[in-house]
């Protein structure tokens, strides 16, 4: 129990944040209107894929230090569960895009960065299966996996900066904060982000035990 603290506490701010993210009373905003709950599920989404991808390109420079072959499988498993988060952050972005822009999908620096993100760590994937021998493709692969998440930052966090863009706190609009999250938004918002940090944590640690524990049966590491 004492080990798993963080498991339930994840679990717990997740389940809070569905709950009041639909029934707490949310500002009568333009345009947006019921639509900003979507703040509570698409923002921490990304929120998390940032942080596990970080841990994933992280274990990547430490693998290229010390080949220690734990340090891939930690980079290539992060980044299978930032990839989850990504779909799930297209998902419900692409819903809150439709309700608020009229579109599903709109010419947008930073959709667009982030279409093209998903597709660079997709070739990261297709990388990893092209290439047999282990310490090359786990070398290939840390490589590839460090420029994919400068590139991922570059595309999300500072091209939308320094460009006209539709998202708030983007290309001149003024974020969230500075509008319209009064204090019951953010006593939902601050957990959902802490909440789904703490449940990318957790999948990614499933992730890396069962790919352990196949390497285990297969080669008797």
């Amino acid at each position: 129990m004492k080990k798993n603290w963080w498991k339930i506490l994840g679990a717990l701010l997740v389940a809070y944040s569905i709950v009041a993210g639909f029934l707490f009373a949310v500002p009568a905003q333009f345009i947006l209107h019921e639509t900003i709950r979507n703040l509570y599920f698409h923002v921490p989404m990304w929120f998390s894929m940032m942080v596990v991808l970080g841990v994933s390109a992280t274990y990547s420079i430490k693998y290229l230090s010390n080949s220690n072959f734990n340090h891939d499988i930690v980079a290539a498993q992060a980044s299978n569960v930032g990839m989850l988060l990504g779909v799930l952050g297209l998902a419900t972005g692409s819903v809150w895009a439709k309700y608020t822009w009229g579109a599903w999908w709109v010419a947008d620096v930073k959709l667009n960065g982030v279409a093209v993100s998903m597709l660079i760590y997709i070739a990261y994937f297709i990388l990893r299966g092209s290439i047999d021998e282990e310490q090359k493709r786990a070398r290939v692969a840390a490589v590839y996996n460090i420029f994919a998440f400068v590139m991922y930052m570059v595309f999300i966090m500072v091209l939308p900066r320094l460009n006209d863009s539709l998202h708030p706190g983007n290309g001149g609009n003024p974020g969230f904060n500075k509008y319209d999250l009064d204090s019951t938004m953010r006593s939902v918002f601050y957990p959902a982000v802490l909440g789904w940090i703490l449940i990318a944590l957790w999948l990614m640690t499933l992730k890396i035990r069962t790919e352990k524990l196949k390497r285990k049966i297969l080669f008797n590491d």
